[in-house]
């Protein structure tokens, strides 16, 4: 079987160097869709006449990493169908601009092995203006799953940091939930948004992948979950919004219902997990909002 070995660790164990800011810009198509693709239906996200429009604040959740130094020494660069999402935090500072240009600058924080096979590379990225006042701060983690076929990573020493967190939901009944049903497309709406890894809508690549089926984007599955917590607990007001972390725990496929449970833990802060029927999809996870 074909293998990869990570050769070396970060320098000290430290995260790499920030990499060159990328420049990315956007209109208000991007935005709508955006919106749409992750299966909100306020008129204040998809309606560009709304007199509060604006960028629903988990937008710019796929430039993590963007422009991040990545040694293929260290870190293997899987095909898109073994290479997976695993945990997102996303905290806004500053809301988006509705059309414009920001700034993404990223680094490589943590590389370790992750089960038999499988490497999990993190990342941290700023989302700025020209000036480089922060909008938004990201931290993103994903599977490497092999370089030619699933788990053909051979064993390293991590290195580096882990944003990592386990965190635990109360035995009791949750304070909020909510239930949304996945659209039979909605990852074929979603991935116009940019993410287009084949994973999500090529059976055979979803085989290859280790998967019966495509699979929903985790990010559409993050983005569902940030959307409905904000309509329940936060008067679906963008501006109330603060942080959103999850962990990927289990494929979420077309069709499915999608049933987020959330506790409250303290003032503006809950803990959720989201279920589809007896699997948990998304654990580790909470969402702050401004009281």
């Amino acid at each position: 079987m074909p293998t990869y070995r990570a050769t070396e660790a970060l320098p000290n164990g430290e995260p790499g160097p920030w990499g060159e800011s990328v420049e990315i810009s956007y209109d208000q198509r991007d935005v709508l869709l955006y919106a749409v693709g992750i299966g909100t239906r306020a008129l204040r996200f998809v309606y560009e006449r709304h007199p509060e429009f604006a960028v629903f604040p988990t937008f710019p959740i796929r430039w993590g990493g963007a422009g991040a130094p990545l040694d293929h020494d260290l870190v293997p660069n899987s095909p898109g169908p073994l290479n997976i999402d695993a945990e997102r935090y996303l905290e806004l500072l500053k809301p988006l601009p509705k059309s414009g240009s920001v700034f993404v600058r990223s680094r490589v924080v943590g590389i370790h092995p992750r089960g038999r096979g499988n490497g999990f590379v993190e990342f941290e990225s700023n989302v700025t203006d020209a000036h480089g006042d922060v909008y938004v701060k990201m931290v993103n983690g994903s599977f490497r799953r092999g370089v030619k076929e699933l788990g053909d990573i051979e064993p390293f020493e991590s290195s580096g940091a882990t944003y990592s967190q386990k965190m635990t939901v109360p035995e009791r009944a949750p304070d909020v939930a909510v239930m949304h049903r996945i659209a039979d497309n909605q990852a074929h709406v979603y991935r116009l948004s940019g993410d287009y890894n084949p994973l999500h809508i090529d059976p055979e690549a979803a085989r290859f992948g280790g998967f019966h089926e495509p699979i929903l984007h985790g990010l559409c599955t993050f983005g569902h979950c940030a959307h409905l917590l904000l309509d329940a607990v936060a008067d679906g007001n963008p501006a109330r919004f603060r942080i959103v972390k999850v962990r990927f725990s289990a494929p979420v496929f077309l069709d499915d219902e999608l049933h987020v449970r959330a506790w409250h833990d303290g003032d503006g802060r809950v803990v959720f997990e989201a279920r589809v029927e007896d699997r948990v999809v998304v654990s580790n996870a909470y969402f702050e909002y401004s009281p």
